[in-house]
C-alpha cells in the first residue's frame, strides 16, 4: 500500500481523489489550506510515496508545492492536476521534475495509470 498526499483547496476534489485512490488500495492523506512553509515538515513527518496537487489554489499553488517538496525529498513523485493549459506552467513544472501533469476533467483510469507509473519510478 502506498501513502499518497493529496493537496487541493476544493473539498469535492480532495474527497473524489481520496475515494478513487483508497478504492485502488492506497492510503491517502488529504491536505487543504496548506502554507508553503508547512510542506517540508509535513513531508518529512508523513513519509509519503507520492504527492498529488492541484495547480490553481489560493496562496500556495502547485508549483510552490512542488518546490517545497523538492527541498526535502528530491526524488518524490509529484502529479499536478490542472485545468490550465499553459506552456509556461508546463515548463515550470518540468523544471521541478514533476512526474506528470493531468488535465481536468480528470478521468479515473488516467489518474490510476499516472499514479501507478509515478510510484514505479525509481526514487
Amino acid at each position: 500500500m502506498s501513502r499518497i498526499v493529496v493537496v487541493d483547496d476544493s473539498k469535492l476534489m480532495r474527497n473524489l481523489l481520496q475515494h478513487l485512490l483508497e478504492q485502488a488500495g492506497h492510503e491517502v492523506e488529504p491536505w487543504a489550506d496548506v502554507a508553503a512553509s508547512e510542506i517540508p515538515g509535513r513531508i518529512k513527518e508523513g513519509h509519503p510515496d507520492l504527492v498529488i496537487t492541484d495547480y490553481q489554489m489560493p496562496g500556495c499553488n502547485g508549483l510552490t508545492v512542488a518546490r517545497m517538496v523538492r527541498k526535502v525529498k528530491p526524488g518524490l513523485p509529484i502529479i499536478v492536476v490542472t485545468a490550465t493549459h499553459d506552456p509556461g506552467m508546463v515548463e515550470a513544472m518540468t523544471r521541478q521534475e514533476v512526474s506528470r501533469i493531468l488535465y481536468k476533467p480528470l478521468k479515473e483510469e488516467e489518474l490510476l495509470t499516472a499514479v501507478n507509473e509515478a510510484l514505479a519510478q525509481p526514487a
